[in-house]
């Protein structure tokens, strides 16, 4: 393998975070398995990257799936250096009362199931060899609380955990853990809830102190860098990656355009 170009799996690669991911990681000169449920969506991101870049069709709930989709990348690769866990879908905007245990089933065998068994298939890859990276995607909603968002927000938070007892449980192995937890990001996702009428654009601007949503790029960045040698002594740790949302705590609104004036806190100080 050392001679070899490194090796990434990245999971939800079809879209959103995940393609801008690839994209990082294929100009930084990895070779990308990119993961999918949609495998047409999959098989057109890899034709686009390139010849020695692959796809694969996989659930990332279902644990026969996971484990195929590992056997395809060992037989494939030959090995496995970085995991990205990116895999995942929206939740619902309901009051806790109309909230249903099929959707938190649902939204919980995605993100943190799929998780967990992605990460467990990848240290049977890495383990051998001593030596990987797995950055996980957490979220502001597994840090803070967002009303009617209980089962995204506990999976996250569950993410955010398993994050850290794997990477205490892993690091005698050579395995680096960690996540990234993103604001809210300008993908095809947040724009059908904005569309849907769950999300106000214009509000979360002011209520982000950097005053925008990130986009894909830039989370794509901050999973390259956890991955990469120059985070080579990081491990269990929880990337904010959100503009200030986490740090903002005071009343009011957490962005003011530099035209209005200074920032005036909640006791009436500047």
């Amino acid at each position: 393998m050392a001679d070899q170009k490194p090796i990434v799996a990245i999971t939800g690669a079809g879209d959103g975070i995940g393609w801008a991911t690839a994209r990082v990681f294929a100009r930084n000169g990895y070779r990308v398995a990119l993961l999918d449920v949609d495998a047409d969506r999959a098989s057109a991101r890899a034709r686009e990257l390139g010849d020695e870049h692959a796809d694969i069709c996989c659930d990332v709930s279902k644990e026969t799936e996971v484990r195929a989709a590992f056997g395809a990348i060992a037989e494939q690769f030959g090995g496995l250096d970085a995991l990205v866990n990116n895999a995942g879908i929206g939740s619902q905007h309901l009051p806790t009362p109309k909230q249903t245990v099929e959707s938190f089933e649902r939204i919980f065998a995605i993100h943190l199931i799929g998780t967990f068994l992605c990460s467990r298939e990848a240290h049977a890859l890495m383990a051998s060899r001593q030596a990987g990276s797995i950055v996980n995607i957490s979220s502001i909603a597994g840090v803070t609380g967002l009303p009617r968002r209980n089962a995204y927000g506990a999976a996250k938070a569950g993410i955010a955990s398993m994050t850290r007892s794997m990477a205490c449980e892993w690091a005698s192995a050579g395995i680096r853990v960690n996540a990234v937890a993103p604001g809210y990001v300008a993908t095809a996702l947040v724009k059908k809830l904005e569309l849907e009428g769950f999300v106000d654009t214009p509000r979360l601007h002011r209520r982000i102190p950097m005053g925008r949503l990130a986009r894909p790029e830039e989370i794509a960045a901050a999973i390259y860098f956890l991955s990469s040698s120059g985070a080579s002594y990081i491990t269990g740790t929880v990337l904010s990656v959100d503009g200030g949302w986490t740090a903002f705590g005071d009343a009011g609104d957490a962005h003011v355009p530099a035209s209005s004036g200074a920032l005036t806190s909640s006791d009436g100080t500047v």
